[in-house]
C-alpha cells in the first residue's frame, strides 16, 4: 500500500492504471487506496511544483529562526498556527536548539521579506527574537534536483 503513496508523492499526475502496473496491484485496489487516503487526509493535496526563475519571476526566500514563548497547555501549537497561516510563509518547523521554530518566507523582493519579518513576525506578542537567513540559491526542493547537473553552464573546478 505504501508504495502507492510514495508513486503518487513523486509524480501526482500517475494514474491509478499506471501505479497497478508499477506495483502489481489491481487497479480498482489502487483507486480505493487513493479515494480513502483523500478522505481520511493521509494525501493531504497535490502539488505541481513551478520553477518561477524560469518563468521569469524571481522570488526571495528566507529561513527565519524565531524565539518564541510557548504557551500553558499548548506549548508552541497555537503560535506556530497562527504564523502558518500569513500568506508570505511557505513552511513552518518546530526546531531543537537556541530556537523554536524555522519558518520558511518566500516574497517578491528582500524588501518585501523583511518586511514581514519586522512588521509581522517579530511584532506578535509571543515572538522574543527572530534571525534571517537569505537563500542565496535552492539546489534541492521537496526532493527534487532543480538544477539538472548536465544542464549546468558553468565550468568544472578542480582542486
Amino acid at each position: 500500500m505504501k508504495d502507492i503513496f510514495r508513486i503518487l508523492e513523486r509524480n501526482a499526475r500517475a494514474t491509478p492504471e499506471e501505479i497497478a502496473t508499477m506495483t502489481g496491484l489491481a487497479v480498482d485496489e489502487v483507486r480505493k487506496t487513493i479515494t480513502r487516503a483523500e478522505k481520511d487526509g493521509s494525501i493531504v493535496r497535490y502539488k505541481t511544483m513551478v520553477d518561477w526563475q524560469k518563468l521569469g519571476e524571481e522570488q526571495v526566500w528566507a529561513l527565519i529562526e524565531v524565539r518564541v514563548t510557548p504557551q500553558r497547555d499548548v506549548g508552541f501549537d497555537t503560535i506556530a498556527r497562527r504564523i502558518s497561516r500569513y500568506t508570505e510563509v511557505r513552511s513552518v518547523y518546530l526546531l531543537s536548539g537556541t530556537y523554536d521554530l524555522a519558518v520558511l518566507v518566500a516574497g517578491k523582493t528582500m524588501q518585501q521579506v523583511a518586511s514581514f519579518v519586522s512588521q509581522k513576525l517579530a511584532a506578535l506578542p509571543s515572538v522574543h527574537g527572530t534571525v534571517s537567513h537569505f537563500l542565496l540559491k535552492r539546489y534541492k526542493e521537496d526532493g527534487e534536483i532543480l538544477e539538472d547537473e548536465s544542464k549546468s553552464h558553468r565550468l568544472p573546478m578542480s582542486p
